[in-house]
């Protein structure tokens, strides 16, 4: 898929096929995704796929902060990517001051790109994704046994869209674009 149009075409799918998504299909996107640029190249970012149904729905039941959207949406996802961080390197020199005023913002820009990515080298495989970011995050992490010494940036629900979405309106280049 050309990137321009990978791009244009990805969309937030909410509502999936019944099938699952092959976990060969999940390394090729992960193999994909691990491209995303990152803060000195710290390559922080891991991702933990759920492709149980029982934890899928018990994380819908118990890590959504009773968010209805969100654990509908789960309910039928055939697959949950759980995009976390290794805290402490983002944004921080070796010994442990903050590189700049963005101090630990870093670590969730670098998140949000290697999410960003997840989703676009997904589209491009055929899987549909969408963000979600409401939840319990020490109730998933604890959950899945994600280590301490991560933080948890961002839930992706994945699977073989039903549908695809109508685009929303966008803004203009001119609307966002500034030259000095």
């Amino acid at each position: 898929m050309e990137v321009f149009e990978c791009i244009k075409t990805r969309r937030s799918v909410r509502r999936f096929e019944d099938r699952p998504v092959e976990r060969e299909t999940i390394q090729k996107i992960v193999d994909a995704a691990i491209w995303a640029p990152s803060w000195k190249n710290s390559q922080t970012t891991r991702y933990t796929v759920v492709d149980k149904r029982e934890i899928i729905d018990d994380i819908a039941e118990n890590g959504c902060c009773d968010f209805a959207f969100n654990t509908k949406t789960l309910k039928q996802t055939p697959v949950l990517i759980v995009v976390s961080y290794v805290k402490g390197i983002c944004g921080f020199e070796k010994d442990g001051s903050y590189s700049t005023d963005k101090k630990e913002g870093w670590q969730m820009f670098d998140a949000g790109v290697a999410a960003q990515t997840f989703a676009l080298a997904a589209h491009a495989q055929g899987v549909g994704t969408v963000m979600l970011g409401i939840y319990d995050a020490a109730y998933i992490q604890e959950k899945l046994g994600i280590p301490q010494t991560e933080e948890v940036a961002v839930l992706l629900a994945a699977g073989y869209e039903k549908f695809t979405p109508d685009a929303p309106t966008r803004k203009t280049a001119e609307d966002v674009l500034r030259f000095v």
